[in-house]
């Protein structure tokens, strides 16, 4: 494997739950690999740089800019990738057929967002399934990451044998609880030492049902709560926290390393605001996998949540810190006051926090990636050298 080359083509680079998880299997691969994002080169794709990996921006206008299409073939054509690993819808679609018209060896791709009734938080159309359906069958193989997306999948067509789980996974030890960072934070981040905190992790959009945390903190005087992340509900969360006179105890955060603090050690990243927390609460009513919610329980965090499928999908004795509520707030408020009253306890880490890890997620990709180069024609002959591939948005016209 490590004389593969390939190239992961994705959406965009913004802050994101399959963006993050991009960057962290790569920590983890050992072949060389580059990465090309159709949109939105933002915060992960400086990590990716950071890291060493070359990030290209294709510079894509929109959903139906069919001029990307010639652009993104050529430039995998150039770079004699012997495989593309796509991501998320746009991606997948494009990406697919243009590395057929490419003549790459083989291509995979990894369905992180899709839930019953969405898919990245646009509805699931007769539409989208159909180009989705039309381009899965481009590939080599279908990459889930839970059970529980492998059964929609299925459930959509798409051959079972076709269809592999590869789970998305964290570094563990990055979450584990320290003291002393718990006050450190606390101390920086403006709350009480004793306060009771409630975190809650992700984009700040419809979906998340974030509102839900703020009347629920709201409702219960002394606790406090601290979210991390942005989005386009984020003026909205500050007007009704606001409104339920709960302002200086909503605490909206911004976007957030999931690595750990920025580089100058000022601003706290999702580890140190895990320690932080006294409980977590993830109240989406749809998601693919949950990897906040792992992470949380790798904190040791007793975890409320209204669907989870990383541990819904799992024995109960794997993750004995997790409850399963109902969407309401009364519920949620109940469970919290519960909490509150019981007092800050830490959990030791469970064993669905093993299961997840991210070296045994890049094993298992690693099998489909064999599986899909076995299955594929032997390659041409590579020239002696081989120079790294124009970058399109130089090239094109992309903005980069």
């Amino acid at each position: 494997m490590k004389d593969v080359r390939a190239l992961h083509v994705i959406t965009g680079l913004g802050v994101g739950g399959a963006e993050q998880q991009l960057r962290l299997l790569l920590r983890h691969l050992p072949m060389q690999a580059d990465v090309l994002t159709l949109t939105n080169p933002g915060p992960v794709a400086e990590g990716l740089r950071a890291d060493g990996v070359r990030v290209v921006h294709l510079g894509m206008r929109g959903n139906r800019d069919l001029g990307a299409l010639p652009k993104l073939a050529a430039f995998i054509r150039r770079g004699r990738y012997d495989l593309v690993h796509t991501h998320l819808y746009r991606a997948c679609v494009y990406g697919r057929l243009a590395a057929r018209l490419a003549g790459v060896r083989a291509t995979v791709a990894t369905e992180h967002s899709l839930g019953e009734g969405e898919m990245e938080g646009r509805p699931l159309t007769r539409g989208v399934r159909s180009l989705y359906l039309a381009s899965e069958r481009l590939g080599a193989a279908t990459v889930a990451v839970s059970d529980t997306v492998a059964a929609r999948l299925e459930g959509w067509g798409v051959p079972a044998a076709r269809v592999h789980v590869v789970p998305n996974g964290i570094e563990a030890a990055r979450f584990h609880f320290d003291a002393g960072t718990r006050r450190a934070t606390r101390a920086r981040t403006g709350l009480p030492e004793r306060a009771f905190v409630v975190g809650g992790v992700g984009r700040l959009v419809p979906g998340k049902r974030f509102d839900v945390l703020v009347r629920a903190v709201a409702a219960l005087p002394g606790a406090h709560l601290l979210l991390a992340g942005d989005g386009p509900e984020r003026a909205e969360l500050r007007r009704l926290a606001g409104e339920l006179g709960a302002q200086h105890r909503i605490h909206l955060l911004g976007e957030r390393d999931p690595l750990g603090d920025s580089a100058d050690g000022r601003t706290p990243g999702i580890p140190a605001l895990l320690s932080a927390m006294d409980v977590f609460v993830s109240a989406s009513r749809e998601e693919a996998f949950g990897l906040a919610v792992v992470e949380a329980l790798a904190a040791g965090l007793p975890v409320l949540h209204v669907t989870c499928p990383a541990v819904d999908d799992l024995p109960a004795d794997q993750a004995p810190g997790a409850r399963r509520i109902g969407p309401g707030t009364e519920e949620l408020v109940g469970a919290l006051r519960g909490h509150m009253e019981a007092g800050a306890r830490r959990l030791p880490p469970p064993p669905v926090v093993r299961r997840y890890d991210i070296a045994g997620s890049a094993r298992r990709l690693l099998d489909v990636y064999d599986l899909a180069l076995t299955a594929a024609p032997a390659p041409a002959p590579r020239p002696p050298t081989a120079r790294a591939p124009e970058d399109p948005a130089r090239a094109g016209g992309g903005a980069g």
